[in-house]
């Protein structure tokens, strides 16, 4: 049996594999941290990368928390326990060149007793200009890790992505989607506690390939005024979709969370344009364009 003080440790030593491998892919950023305590039980730390070669700022958090759950997390989870445990890694990189993408992972879990406990997820790419090449190449490595733990995995967890990361006031995806999960447990796949558990840290590890692996790809490339506006519009999107929608950051909200924690997801400048419409076959029209669900990058 994996106890969850084991799942917390774990999450902690992917946590400083990722800083350490952030760092190296920028080349010049280094993480500050910031422990913190959390009233009513547990905490965390928080890693914060700015103004980097590559990332303009990027939060890498890790926490384990636990106490009662409010009434309204009891409601929207459907559950009449109060004792809770919590513990996961999120990561929000905005980067400064606008030809790489934001990119968002988090793994989780979440327990009330030995019998109501889950794992949570996943990771979703948000470029501000929809590179195809880069978006089949980040599906198909997130389709190979998924792959190795149950054939349905993918497709259930890219549509549960196209969905969860959906901007209905606009109409449009968040992005480029990825894989999102939530409340796995041994029942649906027949996997058991320790396979749901490998597959949780596969996908916290493949953060850092991934992602150097974009930024190489166009950390080099050069923009201007216009691709940087672009940048800042496609960023207030992110924000109205975490402010709104996420549930993240309703549940670190109702369960008194650390909030500047919570909202290292914002990016360091977003703007909103009134009305905006791009011009007719430009590089923002054919982003729009393809900021839709049910896309099949993976073949």
């Amino acid at each position: 049996m994996i106890s969850k003080e084991q799942i917390a440790e774990e999450y902690k030593k992917i946590q400083e594999e990722i800083c350490r491998g952030l760092e190296k892919a920028d080349g010049k950023g280094t993480f500050i941290e910031e422990a913190w305590e959390r009233e009513g039980g547990g905490g965390g730390r928080t890693r914060i990368l700015q103004n980097g070669a590559v990332i303009e700022r990027g939060g890498v958090n890790f926490s384990a928390v636990y106490g009662k759950l409010p009434e309204t997390i009891k409601k929207a989870l459907g559950v009449t326990e109060d004792d809770f445990f919590a513990t996961g890694v999120s990561i929000v990189i905005h980067p400064e060149n606008p030809w790489v993408p934001i990119i968002h992972m988090n793994i989780r879990y979440f327990e009330l007793n030995e019998q109501v406990r889950w794992f949570g997820g996943g990771i979703d790419v948000t470029p501000h200009y929809v590179i195809e090449d880069d978006a089949r190449f980040f599906h198909e490595f997130q389709k190979s890790i998924c792959d190795q733990y149950h054939p349905a995995f993918y497709q259930d967890f890219k549509s549960w992505a196209d969905n969860y990361f959906f901007i209905k006031h606009r109409n449009e995806t968040r992005g480029i989607g990825g894989i999102f999960y939530d409340r796995l447990n041994p029942e649906k796949y027949g996997l058991d506690w320790p396979e749901l558990f490998e597959f949780s840290k596969s996908v916290g590890r493949s953060f850092v390939p991934i992602y150097t692996e974009l930024i190489n790809r166009n950390r080099d490339k050069e923009f201007n005024a216009q691709h940087k506006q672009w940048q800042y519009q496609r960023r207030s999107r992110y924000v109205e979709f975490n402010l709104v929608y996420d549930s993240g950051t309703k549940f670190g909200l109702e369960t008194n969370g650390r909030i500047e924690s919570i909202l290292m997801s914002l990016p360091p400048q977003a703007n909103w344009v009134y009305d905006f419409r791009p011009e007719e076959g430009s590089l923002e029209e054919e982003t729009l364009n393809l900021l839709k669900k049910d896309i099949d990058w993976a073949n």
